[in-house]
């Protein structure tokens, strides 16, 4: 008996070591094609006078798409107020750099931090407001709150209807849910995350 218990662990910790270094590559691949774009984020940044965000863009495309996409920022619906209207990587990191210098000016100007602007990137410049009434500073459980009892019932879910999202860092906080029409509440902490993510691993 305590031969197969012994044989099981190790066979445990075999596939945890290999789903981790799997995991790591794949982590590794993600990064390099969000690099990818890193010249065309300087050159843009630099045409709108904001070489200070490389990283928060890049941590952006990273949480988006990956860099797998012509719409690289996912900025069309802030552009267009439609899905698949951006037709060049370009256009998209033009667009959504703008969209997020915006968001987080106004956070900023509003005495919120600038993390109150990232997340407002997903959500809209509204949360901003929200955040003010509500001390001035983002955070996970206020983004949550917001999704369920402002943005998700405006958009037509009024009974909290929630979908899987298979995320890590949704898995652990509530077992992997959001809002249906309520934006991704954990959108300020996955930034922050693929930011140390794209710098550990570049």
């Amino acid at each position: 008996m305590k031969k197969v218990i012994k044989r099981f662990v190790l066979f445990l910790i075999i596939g945890l070591l290999v789903a981790g270094g799997w995991y790591l590559w794949q982590l590794k691949q993600h990064v390099t094609q969000t690099l990818k774009w890193e010249p065309l984020v300087k050159t843009v940044l630099e045409e709108e006078n904001l070489a200070e965000y490389e990283e928060l863009v890049l941590a952006i495309i990273f949480t988006e798409t990956k860099g797998n996409n012509v719409d690289v920022m996912q900025s069309s619906e802030s552009k267009y107020g439609e899905q698949n209207k951006i037709t060049s990587e370009k256009e998209s990191i033009t667009s959504g750099v703008r969209h997020l210098s915006d968001a987080i000016k106004y956070a900023l100007d509003n005495d919120c931090d600038i993390w109150t602007g990232v997340q407002a990137y997903n959500f809209g410049t509204s949360y901003v407001d929200y955040v003010v009434i509500h001390g001035n500073k983002n955070s996970l459980s206020l983004a949550e709150q917001y999704s369920k009892d402002v943005l998700a019932p405006m958009l037509g879910n009024t009974n909290e209807a929630t979908y899987h999202y298979y995320e890590p860092m949704s898995l652990i906080h509530n077992g992997g849910k959001l809002y249906q029409n309520g934006g991704n509440f954990f959108y300020a902490e996955l930034v922050k995350r693929n930011m140390t993510i794209i710098k550990k691993l570049s």
